[in-house]
């Protein structure tokens, strides 16, 4: 848990095409309104800024890499007049396969980002084109061959798992697949179809369907023998990394830390309060032509609130919750609080209650969202 230097998050929400299964804030590409964004947020980073310590970047999305190389150097400019960015701050760019080029790659990294993360979701071009995914499992690999040869050391790779129609072994392969290639950090999600997403629809039309719960268990379980096998360490539920290459950024949402977000629908965290930016691209970028701030909801977090997000996010770190850094910061003794609601996960094995300690095990994992269910 920390409440040390602050994470910048920039939401790009363009993408060339919309996956069938996609939930986040984002749109199909327009060049002129592209432009009028990075201007936007640009300002409202300029804006927003008081000079505070910052040590990470995340360009998130949509697809960041949509930006020029020029646009992607403004943004992280901006932070930097704005904050006090880090000397060897990690600065995160999410990509598609089909947009990484090693001439790309190398242009941005001159424009200051230092990890990629690419998101590949399966090494099988049947599950890919289920999805509606541009790329093929072969342009997956090319990304990374192509960041490589751009001189990027670290890469992280998503993959999805309990994919409709998808099959214990096709899993494994996709796994297999990644592991080979030998990334840097992977995050390795199981895949929930929203109702909203049109993935549903075309589910149910095509007669597709995701493999019982069982399935889906061994399917986690199974990737994360794998990943550990290739010195690919499990240090959140849906994440694994070489030493050294945690997501940063991320550990902050799971640490307890602080955060701001820029551009449209993207949320913040700090001193005690949270809110959101306006979410429609175009509202946003006129709120901010007109020098009003986009945010909204923003509220103050009740001390309880506080303490239970504390809780429910550090559980999901493999080193779970650090009980005495809870003591100090929120004056409460967790186990005395929420001992009575977490003793059946106790008896099943799901949690392990250490000296300072409170972690989930690997199978209890499986059931963190009932388990985290405690402390709201």
């Amino acid at each position: 848990m920390t409440t040390g230097n602050l994470g910048l998050y920039v939401h790009v929400p363009f993408c060339s095409s919309i996956c069938n299964y996609c939930n986040f804030n984002r749109g199909l590409l327009d060049g002129e309104l592209k432009r009028r964004y990075v201007e936007a947020v640009s300002a409202e980073i300029a804006r927003s800024g008081d000079g505070s310590a910052a040590d990470t970047i995340y360009f998130g999305g949509g697809t960041p890499s949509l930006l020029a190389p020029a646009e992607v150097a403004r943004v992280v400019d901006a932070c930097r007049r704005a904050f006090a960015v880090r000397s060897g701050a990690e600065v995160t760019l999410e990509m598609n396969p089909e947009t990484v080029t090693a001439d790309y790659v190398s242009a941005v990294r001159e424009a200051g980002v230092s990890r990629l993360s690419i998101g590949v979701q399966s090494f099988d071009d049947g599950e890919l084109a289920r999805l509606g995914r541009r790329h093929s499992a072969d342009d997956a690999a090319a990304a990374l061959a192509a960041a490589r040869a751009a001189g990027c050391r670290d890469v992280s790779l998503d993959l999805m798992l309990w994919l409709p129609a998808q099959t214990r072994d096709q899993c494994a392969a996709s796994v297999d697949r990644l592991v080979d290639l030998a990334p840097d950090h992977a995050s390795l999600y199981l895949l929930e179809v929203y109702p909203n997403a049109p993935l549903r629809d075309e589910m149910a039309r095509a007669g597709w369907s995701q493999a019982p719960d069982d399935d889906a268990a061994s399917m986690y379980l199974d990737a994360l023998r794998r990943t550990d096998a290739a010195g690919l360490a499990q240090y959140e539920i849906s994440n694994v990394a070489r030493p050294g290459r945690r997501s940063r950024h991320n550990l902050k949402y799971w640490q307890d830390g602080e955060w701001l977000g820029f551009g449209c629908g993207a949320h913040s965290k700090r001193d005690g309060w949270r809110w959101r930016n306006v979410s429609e691209t175009a509202r946003y970028v006129d709120a901010v032509a007109r020098g009003e701030s986009p945010a909204r909801e923003r509220r103050a977090l009740p001390a309880a609130e506080r303490l239970g997000e504390a809780l429910f996010m550090g559980l999901r770190l493999t080193q779970g919750i650090d009980l005495g850094a809870i003591r100090r910061r929120y004056g409460v003794d967790a186990l005395e609080r929420y001992g009575t609601r977490l003793e059946p996960f106790l008896e099943a094995g799901m949690l392990v209650a250490g000296a300072d300690r409170l972690r989930l095990t690997r199978r209890g994992m499986l059931l963190a969202n009932e388990v985290m269910q405690a402390f709201v």
